[in-house]
């Protein structure tokens, strides 16, 4: 039995010691080969040279992909917390509740690659919806919404049930309990989850670049608007042999940006512990 939990305990370490060195070796990896292109011309500039995007900027790349990401975090986080409140609170037939889980994860397990096709079947080939900020969102909101979704589901369970048949049996009404005792106490791990369901959209090519995404724009001003977007716009740069520095330089930038949104939605969620 010793034996066995030395083997276990020794397994663990080794596992997160894995996951933390896979990591980090990334994150330093960009650091030391995208840091030095990178610059406040770089940042703040659009693409300039011939061929487009070997010099200048990926500002307008930066504003679209945090506009897509942004909204399909509002669209999602609003579809994905009313599902996960329904499946905990309101939903009393078994057979439904596994239907519905079913279908989150079915749908949870669709290539991007298969959501953008959709995206563009469905929005701007069936609906007339040009291809835009607007378009692309909804696409991607399709493909957080299980994200989202199975975890607030998970949150609400582990850290309110409790409290909320204790708040019912003193005559509280089921919503009022789920606005104003739920969900404060879970709001936390909500807004982890709306981080990851962002910096997810905002790391995905395909839907984007079926959709909405092109090689040069300017920073929308309409939901109608094309837009450039950093995975895109690295996938052109690695894909046509452009300017490895550069797409050195945006990945670096993409990987900073990602773990900022996750440092505010982290902080943002203490906020109610403080």
């Amino acid at each position: 039995m010793r034996i066995k939990d030395s083997l276990f305990k020794l397994w663990v370490w080794f596992s997160g010691a894995a996951i933390i060195s896979a990591t980090m070796g990334v994150f330093l990896y960009l650091l030391y080969k995208g840091f030095g292109i990178v610059s406040a011309e770089f940042i703040f500039g659009s693409p300039k040279g011939i061929p487009l995007g070997t010099e200048g900027g990926i500002f307008p790349a930066i504003a679209g992909s945090l506009l897509s990401g942004l909204l399909s975090g509002v669209f999602g986080g609003i579809l994905g917390l009313c599902t996960a409140v329904y499946l905990v609170f309101y939903c009393e037939n078994e057979t439904v509740h596994n239907y519905i889980l079913q279908a989150l994860r079915c749908l949870a397990g669709i290539p991007s690659v298969v959501i953008g096709l959709f995206g563009y079947s469905f929005l701007i080939v069936g609906l007339g919806i040009s291809k835009s900020l607007l378009s692309a969102s909804i696409t991607l909101t399709i493909m957080i919404i299980p994200f989202i979704s199975i975890r607030i589901k998970k949150a609400l369970e582990e850290t309110s049930k409790d409290q909320f048949i204790g708040s019912l049996s003193l005559g509280i009404s089921k919503s009022y309990t789920i606005i104003k005792l739920v969900i404060p106490n879970a709001l936390r791990y909500i807004m982890t989850s709306l981080g990851l369901g962002v910096v997810f959209a905002m790391g995905a090519t395909a839907p984007v670049m079926f959709t909405g995404a092109v090689i040069i724009s300017g920073i929308p001003s309409r939901l109608t608007d094309p837009f450039m977007s950093l995975p895109y716009h690295l996938y052109i740069l690695v894909n046509e042999g452009l300017s490895v520095e550069m797409a050195y330089g945006t990945a670096f930038v993409l990987i900073v940006i990602v773990l900022l949104i996750n440092l505010i939605c982290h902080l943002v969620g203490n906020l109610e512990d403080m």
